[in-house]
């Protein structure tokens, strides 16, 4: 059995339970050296095969993968943060699909999720925003003209932008091309979660600016929106004595 697990955003105790679980129970783990916290291999047992695949092909992580299976072994993909974000899982997937291969997918916290909490933060505050775009620049990797930064700062959501630390003054221009103002507040959060995590308040306008000043050239989501200011929202329904649920009447 091949499971393809979410190692979290960076701290051993931010995986899950059930992703714990399998790392104690691999036979084999192939896991994303170049970002997954090697603190994570101590859930494995004695005997378990590890592999780095930061120094692997694809050819070569599903040749590993699949002579496992067929021995009978449990294989544990273990992938950074949450692997429907930026994973590179569905090759993986449709190859093992096409060997008729079963495998179980186990979700993990994603750095905007470590960030925001590392910065005690809502996304999703009544009257500021109630969006949260995930989003990354154009870079080796292409983007879709049509979710290019500036059309999707056009929104004025809260925005998490992977993957874009090291081109922040392009990032900058295409933000506030887009509609957002210069001075929209915005964060920089460096391995979230991790021993090592910096973090730091800022604006659109100076993104590139704090980041050169504290050193950061990768490694970080970038982090846009009101919302950051935690200011000037509304107070949620939910908990307001005149809104009625399904738990609890209005109280007048």
């Amino acid at each position: 059995m091949i499971y393809f697990v979410g190692a979290g955003c960076g701290a051993a105790d931010l995986i899950t339970v059930r992703g714990m679980k399998l790392l104690q129970q691999a036979d084999v783990i192939i896991y994303a050296g170049s970002l997954v916290n090697p603190e994570l291999l101590d859930y494995s047992k004695r005997k378990c095969e590890i592999y780095n695949s930061a120094t692997m092909t694809l050819d070569e992580v599903m040749i590993v993968m699949i002579a496992a299976e067929t021995s009978g072994k449990m294989v544990v993909r273990l992938h950074t943060g949450e692997p429907s974000i930026y994973g590179a899982i569905q090759e993986q997937m449709h190859l093992l699909d096409e060997k008729g291969i079963y495998y179980e997918s186990c979700p993990g916290v994603s750095a905007c999720f470590g960030a925001a909490a590392s910065l005690n933060l809502e996304y999703t505050l009544p009257d500021v925003s109630q969006t949260l775009i995930i989003t990354r620049m154009a870079g080796r990797t292409s983007v879709p003209e049509k979710e290019s930064i500036e059309k999707l700062a056009a929104h004025n959501a809260s925005m998490a932008i992977y993957l874009s630390s090291g081109m922040l003054k392009e990032l900058s221009r295409h933000l506030i091309n887009g509609g957002y103002r210069s001075d929209t507040p915005a964060a920089i959060v460096y391995k979230a979660s991790w021993p090592d995590e910096e973090k730091y308040i800022c604006t659109v306008g100076t993104l590139a600016q704090t980041a050169e000043a504290h050193g950061i050239k990768n490694l970080a989501v970038v982090l846009v929106g009101d919302v950051i200011s935690k200011s000037g929202y509304a107070l949620s329904k939910l908990y307001d004595p005149d809104f009625e649920t399904a738990y609890r009447s209005r109280r007048d």
